[in-house]
């Protein structure tokens, strides 16, 4: 006999399927019947699980080549527009993520959410470091905080930065068009980094998907993160998903199966079981304990 109410398994999941494929909260709750509450809660609980899932299954990675870029969200407000903003919290403004990728398995082996300073890249640095089984060859883009980021934390790999060149005088065909990239510089930075491999492609191509199927990554819309602790929790739903849940099409497995990770595909049912290892219920007390050892034991 239980004795709290909790969503259905098929429930749950949809839920967090939904938030991984690109629904906004409110959307995943009109569509299940779920109050925004409740959505709210299902994300902090798999954000807090995943999280624990990645740090400590993704580790020991044998890679040959890691490209690392970061992506612009904000949380709250956008940073020029903080001192307006009504009782704008502490973590309110430009948010980045910077993510690590294996070019081989797709595999996001490190993320780190905050700000775009050397102070968030070396803390980046570090976590990929730590993460790695062996020497790489690492691209960054052109942000110097790299630059810094991978001296502070005595990165030993085969680096080099990719610097691209823009039109200064591209108009695009709207006020938001991307501007025009008109060459790269492949400039070797450390160790001895092979030429072909000198690209941030993959990962760029990673934060179109993550702009695809996060909601609160969309631009021009009201779905951006209001709170910057569930602007993380989405992030770490959405990377085990991609880690461990969705098939890449070129590979025909996950990239935590391509990495050697783990041995199958993962469900959301799996995340969800995780959440519930994570939040055991409370005891059943009184003249329920005995029943419920019966129905166990019959």
């Amino acid at each position: 006999m239980k004795c709290v109410n909790k969503l259905p398994l098929q429930t749950r999941v949809q839920i967090l399927l939904m938030l991984c494929e690109g629904s906004s909260m409110r959307s995943v709750s009109r569509v299940t019947g779920v109050s925004i509450n409740t959505v709210s809660k299902l994300l902090i609980d798999a954000g807090l699980a995943c999280a624990a899932l990645h740090d400590k299954t993704v580790r020991g990675v044998v890679a040959k080549a890691v490209q690392c870029d970061e992506i612009w969200s904000f949380s709250y407000a956008k940073q020029r527009d903080v001192k307006f903003a009504k009782a704008a919290p502490e973590a309110a403004g430009d948010v980045w993520t910077w993510t690590a990728l294996d070019t081989d398995s797709k595999l996001i082996v490190s993320w780190h959410v905050g700000d775009r300073s050397q102070h968030t890249g070396i803390a980046f640095m570090g976590d990929l470091k730590a993460r790695l089984a062996n020497k790489v060859q690492l691209t960054t883009g052109g942000h110097k905080a790299y630059l810094k980021a991978v001296a502070a934390v005595d990165f030993d790999a085969d680096y080099a930065m990719l610097n691209k060149i823009f039109a200064a005088d591209y108009a695009g065909a709207g006020r938001y068009s991307p501007p025009k990239c008109i060459g790269a510089i492949k400039t070797p930075i450390m160790g001895n980094p092979d030429p072909d491999l000198i690209n941030t492609s993959f990962v760029e191509r990673q934060n179109l998907t993550m702009r695809m199927s996060m909601r609160r990554f969309t631009r021009l819309t009201n779905a951006f993160s209001k709170k910057f602790e569930n602007h993380c929790h989405a992030l770490a739903l959405y990377f085990v998903f991609c880690n461990f849940c969705r098939v890449h099409k070129t590979l025909g497995a996950t990239p935590a199966m391509a990495s050697g990770l783990i041995d199958r595909v993962m469900k959301m049912t799996d995340v969800v079981a995780l959440i519930d290892a994570a939040n055991p219920g409370p005891a059943i007390r009184g003249p329920y304990k005995k029943r419920e050892a019966d129905e166990i034991s019959n």
